[in-house]
């Protein structure tokens, strides 16, 4: 293969790679597993049938995306509600391995050489890279597309490359990317994911719109047929140029994706159970304890299984926005946090399911516990007087209630807290100085939250609190969601197996605060932060990304700018049993509609053939 000729360095890690050197891979931190010459990720199956229909309901989704209806077929863009898995259409310069946490293999790129400087990245591009029309997919075509996503992006595009300076195509296989210098030594392994864009097919086109006309892709699969908010499907494509390259090679086994779109969770689940959805991740514990008494499940059509999750850094939780000046107050934020009961919760709505969540970087290395190490104790304190006291002492966790749903020490803890910050009763509501009552308004766009969370809801009332929950329909939530137009919203995201600088500027950093469309949700902005991120982002070694990601860590958990609720050790999975896999699943990522297959001579046992 061509990546293989290339002229190689070593296996090396990206924060100490060579300069000036053609690499076919790049690396955060440490050796990358596979070499020049490889011909297939280890998770991948060569030998794996292709055909059928994977009719999903997806866990995940990016950017302007929602599972529960789309009006666009722009995924890339801040505007409108695209459908899940757009991603699939589009090829990137690079991609990255799913068994290891920080690796980068070329795709759309042959080779990348990184500059003296360490600022400017040249990528050697696959004469045979094209797109759905068989149009060629050229240096022209890349550099439009990271101008144009820096322009018109999506903000977690955008923002990445607010410190590029240039795109620019040097003949037609060669692209370069420069960064001023202020960059995080690893904003180049996330920019190179972006999607390429066709630059003919876009001329002429309000790229920054609402569309339901599909942009012109490159990859594995392109938009089939559609019906707005109601289905869409992939279509794989036959003669896709990248299918026998080492990084695509054993994957995206499918015909065709179908992703049916539901409002509501029961109806989902009722359209599983009839086989109308052959794969499903259940997000709902008491489906997953009860509701799995169906005549095709006794018959052994359908199979429940669990399968580990990722080893990545994960969140889930509310956030109250700080935009607002009565959230402002850390106190009234640790008040609110301790009228959520997670004991009583977890045992009467979870069945036990659950795990109490009390870090951003949950189920990581990241994560801190217990009191800080010297290595920890030395980054904080360059912020000392800057951060809370807390986080020098043992690491902020929430406290367990008595489990009763109404614990009177931690109600009476939050009432006395709010008076602490100037919130005095008047009648059964507390009230600041101006004699307006705290209200807080809890934005949902699920019934299932308005059940799980109406106890907490109640709790919050019963300390004097003008709480409520509204429900409002998909495309409302998502806008409202984009503007920061709420009180407390819940959440659940990645901040993946090795976080970058720019990762966790979406999320954490002032940068990001008055953004639309970010996912620092709470508005955070604080200059410790701030520094402590960009700590992060010139670590070189593993083990210096631990240290300041654990003191991150620790700060936010004493600032409360999130309340962690709960999380699963464990992806709880139903299928019709009409596929096959390869086991182990990576540790990194698990997209089943690109790793798993149709057996056919599964479904004929079942009668799904």
């Amino acid at each position: 293969m061509a990546a293989a000729a290339a002229p190689f360095a070593g296996r090396v890690a990206f924060a100490a790679a060579p300069t000036d050197v053609p690499l076919h891979g790049l690396s955060a931190f440490g050796d990358l597993k596979y070499p020049p010459d490889f011909t297939q990720f280890g998770y991948a199956n060569p030998d794996a049938p292709r055909g059928g229909t994977f009719n999903f309901q997806p866990g995940y989704w990016y950017y302007n995306q929602n599972v529960l209806t789309f009006n666009t077929l722009n995924s890339f863009v801040r505007t409108g509600d695209a459908p899940p898995r757009m991603e699939m259409c589009f090829d990137s310069l690079m991609v990255g391995a799913w068994d290891e946490p920080d690796s980068l293999y070329g795709l759309v790129a042959e080779t990348v050489t990184i500059s003296a400087d360490r600022n400017s990245f040249t990528f050697r591009l696959r004469p045979e890279a094209s797109f759905h029309d068989g149009s060629p997919l050229t240096a022209e075509d890349v550099a439009f597309s990271y101008n144009l996503l820096k322009e018109k992006g999506h903000p977690q595009l955008a923002l990445v490359l607010s410190e590029m300076v240039a795109a620019e195509a040097t003949d037609k296989h060669e692209f370069r990317l420069v960064f001023f210098g202020k960059q995080s030594e690893r904003t180049v392994s996330t920019a190179v994911q972006f999607p390429i864009l066709s630059k003919a097919s876009l001329e002429g086109r309000s790229f920054d719109s609402s569309s339901l006309e599909p942009l012109l892709g490159s990859g594995p699969y392109k938009v089939g047929r559609f019906s707005a908010g109601r289905y869409i499907e992939y279509d794989r494509v036959e003669d896709y140029w990248a299918r026998d390259l080492p990084v695509a090679r054993g994957l995206y086994h499918f015909d065709r994706i179908r992703i049916d779109f539901y409002r509501d969770r029961n109806a989902a689940f009722e359209a599983f159970k009839k086989g109308e959805a052959l794969w499903r991740e259940e997000f709902t514990s008491r489906v997953w304890a009860t509701g799995y008494d169906f005549p095709a499940l006794h018959k052994g059509q359908v199979v429940r299984r669990e399968f580990p999750e990722e080893r990545v850094a994960d969140m889930q939780g509310w956030a109250l926005n700080q935009r607002r000046a009565r959230f402002r107050d850390p106190r009234v934020r640790e008040a609110i946090s301790l009228c959520f009961d997670f004991e009583w919760t977890n045992r009467n709505f979870f069945y036990g399911l659950y795990e109490r969540s009390v870090s951003a970087f949950q189920q990581s290395d990241f994560m801190a516990e217990g009191l800080p190490s010297a290595e920890e104790l030395a980054l904080l304190e360059r912020f000392r007087g800057q951060i809370p006291e807390a986080a020098f002492g043992e690491a902020v966790t929430p406290p367990a209630s008595n489990g009763s749903g109404r614990d009177r020490d931690l109600l009476g803890r939050a009432r006395e807290l709010f008076m602490e910050a100037g919130w005095q009763p008047k009648g059964r509501l507390l009230h600041n100085e101006a004699g307006e009552p705290f209200t807080l308004e809890y934005l949902v766009r699920d019934e299932v939250f308005v059940q799980v969370s109406t106890p907490f809801i109640e709790n919050l009332r019963a300390i004097g609190v003008d709480a409520s929950i509204r429900l409002i329909d998909a495309s409302q939530y998502q806008l409202r969601l984009t503007s920061f137009d709420f009180d407390m919203v819940g959440v659940r995201f990645s901040l993946g197996a090795t976080p970058t600088r720019d990762s966790l500027e979406l999320v954490f950093h002032s940068r990001s605060a008055s953004v639309e469309g970010s996912r620092n949700l709470p508005g955070t902005a604080d200059p410790a932060i701030d520094g402590l991120i960009e700590i992060a982002g010139r670590a070189t070694s593993r083990d210096e990304l631990i240290v300041a990601l654990r003191a991150l860590d620790r700060v936010l958990r004493a600032r409360r700018d999130w309340i962690p609720n709960w999380h699963s050790p464990s992806h709880r999975v139903a299928y019709w049993d009409v596929f096959g896999f390869k086991e182990p699943k990576p540790d990194y990522f698990f997209p089943v509609e690109a790793l798993w297959w149709y057996d056919e001579e599964k479904a004929r046992a079942i009668g799904k053939a």
